[in-house]
């Protein structure tokens, strides 16, 4: 498994579903799937979302520092 980040490539939002994905192995398009499946049940769903869009590092850039 990967390190728990959100990429740079492949975001639709903050990157959060897509660095999930990567790090449990399945596709980002599942992963968001789950996640608006998850909003019709109720729950801190959103609050989840927010607080792993600030805690979660973005993933580094291949190129150099600016």
């Amino acid at each position: 498994m990967s390190a728990l980040v959100r990429p740079r490539n492949g975001r639709m939002i903050a990157g959060v579903c897509a660095g999930l994905a990567d790090r449990f192995g399945t596709s980002a398009t599942t992963m968001r799937v789950i996640f608006v499946l998850s909003c019709l049940l109720p729950g801190p769903q959103f609050l989840v979302y927010l607080a792993l869009w600030v805690l979660l590092p973005s993933e580094k850039s291949a190129g150099y520092a600016v």
